[in-house]
């Protein structure tokens, strides 16, 4: 019969682990470990989207305030590191340099709004990719954690039954330890997979959504640059702020 203490014993994480097999082990230390990183994934993607849509709140207030953008720019300073006060400074450059050369003919001026569009898609790009980073091993994780954690339960078994049948002793006491054993590492599968998995979908709808406030700010930019321009404008989509009828 078991008793409280083996119950005890069986749900005690540590006693599971050490009186597993060597190869069930493994497999929970390199379960443990995926854990863990991919914790600290969390955490930093956490931190840095609620930083990166604070500062975009504010920026995104500060341009509808009434200020100027060539105010907002300079206060930005040269090398902005949030991507949308860099746009602006790129946007900004290119009409001062296109400027600089007198009036602008049609020509020049669409000229002007192809090349600020590839400057902002490119830079559009470069953080899509960036917001991205870390989220391939939450997918890792969580897709490769159960299966891993599965095959530790199915060796642990097998090792288990193996024992069972040299010993010839059926009895549950004998057999239930190692059965808790082999599960334990099913269990450390699913404890890894599952915040890996609903983070990973979490960041993935985040990062889709901070690319495309890049791409609604720069629709809102190349709009404005076409109105000062009086030249043609593709349309672009009106935020709460409407930068587009900002004067460069």
């Amino acid at each position: 019969m078991t008793t409280a203490a083996d119950a005890s014993m069986m749900l005690n994480p540590i006693a599971l682990f050490v009186e597993a097999d060597p190869v069930v082990k493994a497999i929970m230390i390199g379960l443990a470990i995926a854990s863990l990183w991919s914790w600290a994934v969390i955490i930093d993607k956490a931190v840095r989207f609620a930083s990166m849509n604070s500062h975009a709140t504010a920026f995104e207030k500060a341009v509808g305030s009434g200020r100027s953008l060539e105010e907002i720019a300079a206060q930005a300073g040269p090398d902005p590191v949030h991507p949308l006060p860099r746009m602006l400074v790129i946007a900004l450059s290119d009409w001062r340099e296109a400027r600089t050369r007198g009036p602008l003919t049609e020509g020049q001026g669409n000229m002007l709004m192809a090349r600020i569009d590839r400057a902002l898609d490119s830079l559009i790009a470069r953080e899509g990719q960036r917001v991205e980073n870390g989220l391939g091993v939450l997918s890792v994780v969580a897709t490769a954690s159960p299966f891993i954690g599965l095959f530790g339960t199915v060796w642990g078994i097998m090792n288990a039954f193996g024992a069972i049948a040299a010993s010839g002793n059926t009895n549950l006491a004998t057999v239930a330890p190692a059965i808790s054993e082999a599960l334990f590492a099913t269990a450390l599968g699913l404890a890894a997979a599952i915040p890996a998995y609903m983070a990973y979908n979490k960041f993935s709808i985040d990062a889709g959504k901070f690319t495309g406030r890049l791409e609604s700010f720069a629709d809102d930019l190349q709009a404005a640059v076409a109105r000062r321009l009086g030249g043609p404008s593709a349309p672009a989509p009106q935020p709460a702020a409407d930068y587009s009828r900002r004067e460069l």
